[in-house]
């Protein structure tokens, strides 16, 4: 019998999987998957006990780490409705998240419980410590956080049965979107369970597999593809007690030998820029070589190889959705044989709508649509065949929370989401990501100019770390952050005869960067002005850049 909510999938796992290692972090023994529904049981009891009924929201402010998967699914099991908060998210954010959702309790690691310190509402009753399950008192110091005695009694006694319906609505994700205001997307259980079984379907998953997480959970792309989903399945997810710096990821990449990882494009252009292309760029030879294709190509592979064996030499999905890969980092991972898929989705649908396995894609596209759900382009050019894309199936959201004139102006009548985003297909169904509806600058005659791709071309540029195209006064204008350490060390002497010296480098930088790009554009999508960024510019969880910050 098919599963339609949280709760049932994690039953039926555990009678399924019951031995067989479910969470854990890197090293240290994993919790099984029966030993998970015990722990949900205790949970369930606890919550009771407290007073949290299905009809609360409970939050969850908290690092990656197996609690995270054992608290959604308890109160998922409850019918409570669960609010995902981003780490990232200030103390005013997550403040406004907590009042606009009315939060009832929250479950809080260690390293962010101060961000909540100072929070005031009546609405507000309980703070539990998900590190081991503690009530904490008000008024609690941050380092009296792990000190806490549990609350929870181990318990072989199954957790009162709850009712659930698949279409009630099981989370409410609050967006770190790039236009604005974040808005709560109302996820049903129905959206997250045929959103994981279908994603299931592109790259099937088993107790063979192993997962090493490391984006955020309260995100919608890792809380669906890389906790639901493999929980599903039987597999493994394995968690970093430290952030996931070089020298705490590689080392747990060869501890854990993941078969599956999920990453954002960000991550990936530093590793090619930082790994690949800096061993390359660090010989005359090489740096010579790899301007021909026949040698280029032998190069990335060589280094391809290299680059599967840092990852535990067991890879065989390489998940990378959150924003458009740039076409010469795709074109490295193509040359290089690496095991890399696309996917393309939104909060709004839970979040998967098309994508593609490890070597089935085509260059620059995500993939074709996903079973079971429909894409259309809403009126395309005649000509390019661009145009904004719409989505309809049993992942699409049920709504913005208490934003019913927003809801309605991305949710038609006939229950087509419209993304906001523009496409096209081509003669095989796949489909290709040209930028957002919202970022689109329109030219002096009517031409549509994408910033996402005059960005892509900066941002090969040497020294280049990330830019935002923006409209000016009609004018296009690149906001450019250049890498100053790397700048500062290799003009080192410029610096020290005069500070002025160096500042003119730096222009000098910009205009030949600026005949770069504007030699590989077209004619109305030159860049007029370049302004250099000192700062990096601030960004999402899945760190995109929030544009709307910079126009």
């Amino acid at each position: 019998m098919e599963v339609k909510t949280l709760g049932g999938l994690i039953k039926r796992s555990a009678e399924q999987f019951s031995d067989k290692p479910a969470l854990g972090y890197v090293g240290e023994r994993p919790v099984t998957y029966g030993e998970v529904i015990l722990k949900i049981n205790s949970i369930i009891a606890f919550l009771e006990k407290q007073g949290i009924t299905s009809d609360d929201k409970v939050a969850i402010l908290s690092s990656n780490q197996p609690n995270w998967g054992i608290t959604y699914f308890s109160l998922a099991t409850m019918g409570v409705t669960i609010v995902p908060i981003l780490p990232d998210f200030t103390e005013q954010e997550i403040a406004n998240v907590l009042n606009h959702a009315e939060v009832k309790a929250i479950f809080v690691s260690e390293g962010l419980y101060r961000k909540i310190l100072d929070f005031q509402s009546d609405q507000l009753k309980l703070i539990v410590s998900i590190e081991n399950f503690a009530v904490v008192p008000e008024g609690t110091d941050e380092k009296e956080l792990l000190r806490l005695e549990s609350s929870l009694v181990d318990t072989d006694k199954p957790a009162n049965q709850y009712e659930i319906e698949p279409d009630r609505v099981a989370s409410i994700i609050y967006t770190s979107g790039t236009t604005g205001k974040s808005k709560g997307v109302m996820l049903t259980h129905k959206n997250l369970v045929f959103s994981a079984r279908q994603s299931g379907i592109i790259h099937p998953m088993d107790t063979t597999d192993s997962m090493l997480s490391v984006l955020p959970l309260s995100h919608t792309y890792e809380n669906t593809i890389g906790l639901i989903l493999p929980l599903m399945y039987g597999t493994a997810i394995y968690y970093l007690r430290k952030p996931p710096v070089p020298s705490v990821l590689i080392p747990a990449m060869k501890q854990v030998r993941p078969t599956i990882m999920l990453t954002v494009p960000l991550i990936m252009e530093k590793v090619y820029k930082g790994k690949v292309l800096s061993e390359i760029n660090g010989k005359a030879i090489t740096r010579t070589l790899y301007k021909f294709t026949p040698t280029r190509k032998l190069l990335n592979k060589v280094a391809g190889k290299k680059l599967y064996e840092t990852f535990g030499g067991r890879l065989k999905f390489f998940g990378i959705g959150g924003a458009k890969v740039d076409p010469q980092v795709e074109r490295f991972l193509i040359e290089a044989n690496f095991p890399y898929a696309i996917g393309y989705g939104l909060t709004e649908t839970s979040p998967l709508l098309a994508g593609f396995d490890s070597y089935k894609g085509r260059y620059q596209s995500t993939g074709p649509t996903m079973e079971g759900v429909t894409l259309k382009i809403n009126d395309p050019d005649p000509i390019t065949g661009e145009g904004e894309i719409w989505a309809k199936g049993d992942n699409v959201m049920k709504g913005y929370y208490k934003e019913p004139e927003i809801t309605s102006e991305v949710l038609t009548p006939d229950g087509w989401f419209r993304t906001g985003d523009l496409g096209c297909f081509d003669k095989h169904g796949y489909l290709y990501i040209k930028g957002r509806l919202k970022n689109m600058i329109v030219g002096a005659s009517g031409e549509n100019i994408y910033p996402e791709e005059i960005e892509a071309i900066i941002n090969r540029f040497k020294y280049v770390l990330e830019s935002v195209v923006v409209q000016k006064k009609g004018k296009l204008v690149a906001m450019v952050h250049f890498n100053m350490e790397e700048l500062e060390a290799k003009y080192t002497n410029l610096k020290d005869q005069a500070s002025q010296l160096f500042e003119k480098k730096i222009e000098e930088l910009s205009v030949e960067l600026q005949n770069y790009v504007n030699s590989q554009v077209n004619k109305f999508s030159r860049v007029q002005l370049v302004i250099v960024h000192p700062e990096p510019f601030e960004k999402t969880a899945t760190k995109k850049i929030k544009r709307f910050l910079y126009y």
